[in-house]
């Protein structure tokens, strides 16, 4: 069984989605027929002409200039990584494949976000990306959390610092002060 860097591999990867743009060595390091699943809206494509049609007109280069990945962890197995990131962006312009159908807002968001990508043969076979959707429509303006159990871009800010506070949307936290543990 050949040994593939895999972090080399996906770091080519996302160079190519979010630096290069280049949608044609974006799909070189994929193999035949991939598949890309971002959940929460279920944007993404199977097959090779179907995601390089979603990566040409709906992704690579259609996201907005100042989109930064910032990681936060990885775990690399046999022929899968995990990432953990938060991705930052203003929305300067329509992302279809996070918030479809609508309208840039000028907002800076901020989104806890992890990608498990599987590996065949030294090439990406799929990329199932998750976020909390909720958190995103919040930062843009189109979710009020107040009566809500939602939070903004205080979801990415507990992700990246552990000291913040926990458990500010449970409105029954403080009944359990000074309960026996």
């Amino acid at each position: 069984m050949p040994d593939y860097d895999l972090v080399a591999l996906w770091e080519a990867h996302i160079q190519h989605e979010f630096e290069t743009r280049d949608v044609d060595a974006t799909m070189e390091t994929m193999v035949a027929e991939p598949y890309v699943n971002h959940v929460p809206t279920m944007a993404g494509g199977v097959g090779h002409d179907q995601l390089k049609r979603f990566y040409k007109y709906h992704f690579i280069g259609e996201n907005p200039p100042d989109t930064e990945l910032v990681p936060v962890s990885r775990t690399v197995g046999n022929d899968q990584i995990v990432d953990e990131l938060v991705f930052k962006f203003t929305h300067t312009s329509e992302i279809d494949w996070m918030l479809p159908g609508v309208k840039p807002t000028g907002k800076k968001v901020e989104v806890p976000t992890v990608a498990i990508v599987r590996f065949v043969d030294g090439k990406v076979a799929h990329e199932h990306i998750y976020w909390d959707q909720a958190s995103v429509l919040v930062q843009v303006g189109l979710l009020d959390p107040a009566d809500l159990p939602v939070a903004g871009v205080e979801t990415a800010r507990k992700v990246v610092d552990n000291t913040r506070p926990s458990n500010e949307l449970m409105t029954r936290w403080e009944d359990s002060a000074g309960k026996p543990i």
